[in-house]
């Protein structure tokens, strides 16, 4: 059983503290199909009837997973966001950071995305349940944008973050088939992608080109909606 410090506050909120705690240890070491209700009560050491009171089921305890992960990934990118004012290399940075911060579940991912992948699983990571972790990772993308030197026109920076956020969904799926070491290719892709996007990014100032990329970006935005 996990040797874990006593939560503070009331004893509800202690023990569903723990149910949390467990249940997220188990994730990293065992993953999701091995991680079920039952061995997180036993391992917490309450019975199946208090972990299903808290948590109607392990979906809900991936939700909990998801935002360790990005509250992870946020605690991680903003120290190194204050050394850098360019453009590329603060988006570069948030991206980077969260590849980090789920390098270490990489041989259990593959079980989170079949979990996943269905449209209607609460689990899906653009579903309303994991509409907090997403935000965070949002913010971040935001935070580098507004944080940046860069002559942006102000409606393609507004909605920049929203587009980048699918952009980070998609590099996750890449990275769960990456059998590379360290998943090498899957950084050399994010690397010559950041490359290709600033040099696009300035052509968002021709008049020509920017209603093109409005539109996209509004095309985007309405697909996560």
């Amino acid at each position: 059983m996990f040797s874990k410090p006593e939560p503070a506050g009331s004893k509800r909120d202690r023990t569903r503290a723990l149910i949390v705690e467990t249940a997220l240890q188990s994730f990293r070491e065992r993953g999701y199909d091995a991680t079920t209700i039952r061995h997180i009560a036993s391992e917490a050491g309450v019975s199946v009837g208090t972990t299903n009171y808290h948590f109607a089921s392990k979906n809900e305890l991936v939700q909990e997973f998801y935002l360790e992960v990005q509250q992870a990934h946020r605690a991680a990118a903003l120290p190194r966001l204050e050394s850098s004012r360019d453009l590329k290399e603060r988006l570069a940075i948030v991206f980077h950071t969260g590849l980090d911060q789920l390098t270490p579940t990489h041989h259990h991912a593959p079980e989170f995305l079949t979990a996943a992948v269905s449209p209607r699983s609460s689990i899906n990571p653009l579903s309303p349940e994991s509409n907090a972790s997403l935000a965070i990772v949002e913010n971040l993308f935001r935070t580098a944008v507004e944080g940046a030197d860069h002559k942006l026109p102000a409606d393609i920076a507004e909605a920049l973050p929203g587009a980048l956020v699918l952009s980070h969904l998609l590099l996750a799926m890449y990275w769960v088939y990456d059998d590379s070491d360290e998943q090498a290719k899957t950084r050399r892709l994010l690397d010559r992608g950041m490359s290709l996007l600033a040099m696009a990014l300035p052509l968002a100032r021709l008049p020509m080109l920017r209603r093109p990329l409005r539109e996209l970006l509004d095309l985007i935005a309405e697909a996560r909606s």
